[in-house]
């Protein structure tokens, strides 16, 4: 397979000499892989069998991230899939060094100068993402996530009253609703590269859409996204130092009760993924520790969602 990928490799890269290839670790829906062309780094992600969602439009939206001035890495080449090889989509971007593993970055001595400025440095990179060309980007859905995370509650076999309790909390608290934005969808640490100056890049746009701006914020809020860490934004600093930046680089004024309660619904949502991630270990479709694992979190989200709507009720 690898001498396959550095044959399509180089026909896409003009007839780079393709060296070092990689198999890096990736998630459910792609594949990663490192290597040089012409001797520089570089980052081919591929698409996974089964993945339905179409690669291009994450390439468009790279792209236009880019254009916006958020720090992403240079798109070099999409490929929707030879049908005559492969038919496999993938996209070449240039490699950026840093770390990804959140634990890393908020507690290795190497990222200690970084700390405490990311949260600034998220929300202006935020607020750069909000300001992408909704036009550049037509093929984007605005999913009513409400709707289909209810949906997705129906098809369990069993009842989760405190879900269905949030639920309905979040329909009778349905903040105003900002003027809908391309919204990057899963902005938070594991998804942004890290340097010990700081934010270096912001990957992985397969789940971004239009919607509300601060669904991003609360997005990033998510208690999980702390791992374990006191500080509310990414368990790295405090609600004002995002707010306050996303706002100074031109993102829109922040309601921090809007910002709440895309905080609850993120961790409705969370919860919910838990249990499906459980119930693929619990059917034997794929028997995982890992898994397991997720699905033993649901009860803390639980516990995290009466937390944040016991004084918002």
């Amino acid at each position: 397979m690898s001498q396959d990928l550095e044959a399509r490799l180089s026909a896409l890269l003009d007839d780079a000499e393709i060296t070092d290839l990689t198999r890096l670790s990736g998630g459910a829906s792609r594949e990663t892989w490192r290597f040089r062309a012409d001797g520089i780094a570089r980052i081919v992600q591929r698409q996974r069998a089964g993945d339905e969602r179409d690669m291009m439009i994450e390439a468009a939206v790279l792209a236009a991230a880019g254009a916006s001035g958020v720090p992403v890495p240079a798109l070099l080449c999409a490929d929707p899939g030879d049908p005559g090889t492969d038919g496999i989509a993938s996209m070449i971007v240039e490699a950026v060094d840093g770390e990804t593993i959140a634990r890393k970055i908020q507690r290795d001595h190497e990222y200690a100068a970084a700390r405490p400025m990311l949260a600034g440095q998220f929300g202006a990179a935020l607020a750069a993402v909000h300001r992408i060309d909704v036009d550049a980007v037509p093929a984007l859905d605005r999913p009513d996530q409400i709707a289909y995370y209810t949906e997705v509650l129906d098809t369990l076999d069993k009842p989760y009253p405190m879900l269905e309790l949030v639920r309905r909390w979040l329909i009778d608290h349905v903040p105003p609703s900002e003027e809908p934005c391309v919204v990057h969808g899963d902005f938070r640490l594991g998804n942004m590269i890290i340097g010990p100056d700081g934010l270096r890049s912001v990957i992985d746009w397969e789940l971004a859409h239009i919607g509300d701006p601060m669904e991003d914020l609360g997005w990033l809020c998510v208690k999980a996204w702390r791992f374990g860490q006191a500080p509310p934004v990414a368990g790295l600093g405090e609600y004002d130092d995002l707010f306050a930046a996303y706002e100074g680089a031109g993102g829109r004024s922040v309601d921090p009760d809007a910002v709440r309660w895309w905080e609850v619904l993120g961790t409705w949502k969370w919860a919910i993924m838990c249990i499906l991630q459980a119930n693929v270990h619990l059917s034997g479709a794929a028997r995982s520790h890992e898994l397991a694992a997720v699905g033993r979190r649901v009860c803390e989200n639980e516990h995290d969602l009466l937390t944040l709507t016991e004084s918002r009720t």
